[in-house]
């Protein structure tokens, strides 16, 4: 486990859950984690990994998986440390959250079902799936009822809403409680009913700043 590549805040003495939140291309660890604000995870351990040159694989990721290597291999291996790190802070992964944005919403989907189980939830903003073609071999477990939440536009320009409901269908069988809206012309951005949604459907509450 290496964590030098990721940021720790929140509650870092005895947290009963932990967060890990993906940035996007272009990102940083300390941008993603600044969203936390918004969120009601007031007493969780928050985890930010940090992608070398702030990209987590060069090209799309509709690109086949090989053209990302190895990249998108590392940047799932920095997620696995993440989840160990907040296992080393005894958390159980029950209570271990997911949430990222494009690019690390990607990332995020792609490793949780690589690694299904039950989790304490998942939150992708604009994302889905990675790969040319879903690469079923790849995924693995029963999610046995975590929710995932997934919001994107419809348009956008890099995540095509078919990806999305695709991903949505197949995380569905893999047994998560998946809760998917599509926003005609958001646009490439995180909404606040995208945030009220999370914290509603994820994190159990509503909007922590209410």
């Amino acid at each position: 486990m290496q964590i030098n590549h990721m940021i720790q805040s929140g509650n870092l003495e005895r947290p009963m859950k932990a967060l890990i939140l993906i940035h996007g291309r272009g990102g940083s660890a300390d941008d993603i984690i600044g969203l936390s604000e918004y969120l009601a995870v007031d007493d969780y351990l928050l985890i930010g990994p940090q992608a070398d040159e702030n990209t987590w694989y060069p090209h799309s990721f509709l690109a086949p998986q090989q053209d990302n290597q190895p990249f998108l291999d590392r940047s799932l291996q920095r997620i696995a440390d993440a989840v160990a790190l907040a296992k080393s802070k005894g958390v159980e992964e029950t209570s271990i959250y997911f949430l990222g944005f494009s690019q690390g919403a990607c990332l995020a989907l792609e490793y949780t079902a690589r690694n299904a189980q039950r989790y304490g939830g998942i939150v992708a903003f604009t994302g889905g799936l990675i790969g040319q073609s879903l690469s079923l071999e790849n995924y693995n477990g029963d999610f046995d009822g975590t929710p995932i939440f997934i919001g994107s536009s419809d348009p956008d320009f890099h995540v095509p809403v078919e990806r999305v409901q695709d991903s949505t269908v197949q995380l569905r069988k893999m047994g998560a409680l998946v809760t998917e809206r599509i926003y005609p012309e958001m646009g490439h951005r995180i909404s606040k009913e995208e945030i009220i949604l999370a914290n509603t459907v994820v994190f159990n509450q509503g909007d922590p700043r209410d």
